[in-house]
C-alpha cells in the first residue's frame, strides 16, 4: 500500500518580507515547516543577502509559480561606485577600484542604455549553467569561461537617492531572468568607475509586495499554529496577470476530470491563455477556443 504523504494539504499563497542572510531555500523550508504543509516552493529566487518579496506557493497553488516567474518585478538597490568585485556585490574581493565619481545627470544618463529590450551577461557568480554546471561552482573553482549574455525586458530604471558620491540608489521595474548584479556592474563600466550591488530588496513581485509580506519573526511566533494559516492568501492571487473566465455546471465537472469543458467569457480572444472559474474558485488553466477552455494544469482541490 501506498505511504501517504505527510503534512497538510493546504494551497495558496503565503507572501514573505525576507530577511538578509537566509537563502530562498532555507525560508521555503521554514515555511514549509511552520505550516506543516506537504508542498511548498518559492515563485523566483532571491540572493542571500537580498531582502524583500519571496511568494511561496504551497500546494495547488505550485502550479501557479510560472505566472509570478514571467510577471514584472521591482527592486530597489544600492550601487557602490568606484569599485568592481568578481562576485558583483559586497561578498566577492575587489578587482577594480576607480578615483572617478560621476555625478547625478551622468547617472540618469546612462541608465537611458539599460532600459527596453536589452542583452545582459549574468555574473560570473551566478545559478547560470555553462557546458552542465552552475557558473558559480566553474567560478570558484577558478576556471576561465564565457557567460553567454541573455535577453532581459527592462520596464524602468531610475536614480531614487544619492546619499553620497559613493553610492546611488536605482529602482528598476523588469521581466524573468535579469540580475541586479549586473546591472550594477555595467552601469559602472559605462560611467567608467566600476560599480558593484552593496543592498538589494525586492519591492513587488506580480501582485504580491514587501508590504504585506510576512517576517520571519512572525513565521516562527506562529509556527505550527491556526493563526498563521490566516496569513495564507488564495491560490487565484497567482493568476490574477489572466483573464477569468466562468465555467458552466457541465464545464466545471468537464474540467476537472482534465477535459474540456464549456465556460462564459467576455473579452477573451480564441486560443487566448486563461483560467477558469467555478464558484469562487480556479479549476483550471488553459487555452480558449470555441466556448470551452482546453485545460494544461488542473487544481484538484
Amino acid at each position: 500500500m501506498a505511504r501517504k504523504p505527510k503534512g497538510r494539504d493546504i494551497s495558496g499563497w503565503l507572501v514573505v518580507d525576507k530577511p538578509a542572510g537566509l537563502t530562498s531555500t532555507a525560508v521555503v523550508n521554514k515555511v514549509k515547516w511552520a505550516l506543516d504543509a506537504r508542498k511548498a516552493g518559492h515563485a523566483g529566487t532571491l540572493d542571500p543577502e537580498a531582502t524583500g518579496v519571496l511568494a511561496i506557493a504551497l500546494g495547488e497553488a505550485t502550479k501557479t509559480v510560472p505566472y509570478i516567474t514571467e510577471a514584472l518585478k521591482a527592486y530597489r538597490f544600492t550601487v557602490r561606485l568606484g569599485q568592481a568585485t568578481n562576485t558583483d556585490d559586497t561578498e566577492g574581493k575587489v578587482i577594480a577600484e576607480s578615483d572617478a565619481r560621476p555625478g547625478d545627470d551622468a547617472i540618469k544618463a546612462a541608465l537611458g542604455a539599460f532600459v527596453g529590450e536589452i542583452m545582459q551577461v549574468p555574473p560570473r557568480f551566478s545559478a547560470v549553467k555553462i557546458d552542465g554546471q552552475r557558473a558559480y561552482k566553474r567560478a570558484r573553482d577558478g576556471e576561465e569561461f564565457e557567460v553567454a549574455p541573455r535577453p532581459l525586458w527592462v520596464e524602468e530604471l531610475l536614480l531614487v537617492d544619492r546619499p553620497d558620491p559613493d553610492h546611488a540608489v536605482i529602482e528598476m521595474t523588469c521581466g524573468k531572468g535579469g540580475y541586479v548584479r549586473a546591472i550594477a556592474r555595467d552601469l559602472g563600466a559605462a560611467l567608467g568607475c566600476h560599480g558593484h550591488v552593496v543592498t538589494l530588496r525586492r519591492l513587488w513581485s506580480g501582485p504580491f509586495d514587501a508590504g504585506d509580506g510576512v517576517s520571519m519573526e512572525t513565521i516562527e511566533a506562529l509556527a505550527r499554529t491556526g493563526d498563521l494559516d490566516a496569513h495564507i492568501r488564495p491560490l487565484e492571487e497567482g493568476l490574477s496577470d489572466l483573464p477569468m473566465v466562468t465555467a458552466t455546471p457541465e464545464g466545471a465537472a468537464r474540467l476537472r476530470n482534465g477535459n474540456p469543458g464549456m465556460v462564459i467569457a467576455r473579452d477573451v480572444d480564441h486560443g487566448e491563455e486563461c483560467w477558469a472559474a467555478w464558484e469562487g474558485r480556479a479549476l483550471a488553466v488553459g487555452h480558449y477556443r470555441a466556448g470551452e477552455l482546453h485545460p494544461a494544469r488542473v487544481f484538484n482541490r
